[in-house]
């Protein structure tokens, strides 16, 4: 796993991360994790020490390395340009080497500021903008296809995909498979392969 840009919670935790995962059939395992996430959990930043429920949204795409036929006018990009953050020693800290494209059209946001250089982030970046393109190609053409709407859903309530339960019981559910797991540490510890495997069961069915 290789973390491509990270942004820093205002008070802790993350506030966005994009990573890449390598390895063999990575995406069609890991596509299950599209969608919204809904944890409910006592905060540590709740003085009361009430429950809080936060939501996040996740992306899940491939790493298409051929030449993908999507064309992209360089008039539809926005291109920043800002200062790395994290580790990376000092070359990364001093130079604004960091990559923030925009494609103005769809409102699709990338950004990479792992690699060395400006050109090297802007390359990685503009491989993840077009896989994003692709893949809202697609889309649109199941819907055009089936005349049924896509997956993308609102960040509340009522569209996630699975809750992560830590109080006042403990337990992880897919509301798509209904598969539940009551250790919830290991699921947030990395343990998917109930839920990965109860998707690939149910969206082949």
């Amino acid at each position: 796993m290789e973390v491509l840009d990270l942004l820093d919670g205002d008070e802790a935790g993350i506030k966005s991360v994009t990573f890449q995962v390598n390895g063999l059939n990575a995406y069609g395992y890991l596509k299950s994790e599209k969608g919204v996430h809904r944890l409910v959990r006592i905060s540590p930043f709740n003085a009361q020490g009430k429950r809080q429920t936060s939501f996040v949204s996740l992306d899940v795409m491939p790493d298409i390395e051929e030449d993908l036929d999507v064309e992209i006018n360089d008039d539809d990009l926005r291109i920043d340009t800002y200062r790395s953050s994290g580790a990376g020693g000092q070359h990364i800290n001093k130079t604004s080497s960091a990559i923030r494209i925009t494609h103005l059209p769809t409102g699709i946001v990338v950004q990479c500021q792992n690699e060395r250089s400006q050109f090297q982030n802007k390359d990685k970046a503009m491989q993840m903008l077009k896989a994003k393109l692709y893949l809202l190609k697609q889309e649109e053409n199941a819907e055009k296809l089936s005349d049924i709407r896509g997956d993308v859903k609102e960040i509340g309530w009522g569209n996630q995909i699975r809750s992560y339960v830590l109080q006042p019981y403990t337990m992880v559910k897919d509301h798509r498979t209904n598969v539940e797991v009551a250790q919830v540490d290991q699921v947030l510890d990395g343990y998917l392969d109930p839920f990965i495997n109860g998707y690939l069961k149910w969206i082949s069915a």
